[in-house]
């Protein structure tokens, strides 16, 4: 089965960057600069910002269904991100971290989960896929909790 992985539109985020430091706290939000690599994983590009790049560090909805389920947690955006990832090959802020990944139904249910190696991940997400009771997959990363990315079949 070929995967699809997807990152967020960055068209939801564009705007927020032309903010200054108190709107953005108004907001919930900081601007941040990064100072390693890996350490911040956009959201958008799929990949950790290099040192030095602005982000913005913002609570974002990532899953907005009406079910128990509803969630939402805090995720790094790249001011430089201009294109969302949109791709059948494992991006690259998935190898060297643990991930959590969650299977939810076509009722946006979560029916199962378990933490994996991001560089063996597509081994789970394939399993996971194959059930017929699954829609598509939320993957989080297992330290911190943020969201990643989306993965469906393609």
């Amino acid at each position: 089965m070929r995967l699809r992985y997807s990152g967020l539109d960055a068209g939801l985020f564009r705007d927020l960057f032309g903010l200054n430091d108190a709107e953005l706290a108004a907001r919930g939000m900081v601007r941040v600069t990064a100072d390693a690599k890996p350490g911040f994983p956009c959201r958008v590009s799929l990949e950790d910002a290099e040192p030095g790049e602005t982000l913005l560090l913002l609570p974002f909805e990532h899953q907005p269904v009406a079910s128990p389920y509803r969630s939402s947690g805090p995720i790094f955006v790249r001011e430089k991100a201009a294109t969302p990832y949109d791709g059948e090959s494992l991006p690259p802020v998935f190898p060297g971290r643990v991930l959590s990944v969650r299977a939810y139904d076509a009722k946006d249910d979560m029916v199962e989960a378990e933490l994996t190696d991001g560089a063996e991940a597509e081994v789970l997400f394939q399993a996971m896929l194959g059930r017929a009771d699954v829609a598509y997959l939320h993957v989080h990363n297992a330290k911190r909790g943020c969201y990643a990315a989306r993965v469906d079949r393609a």
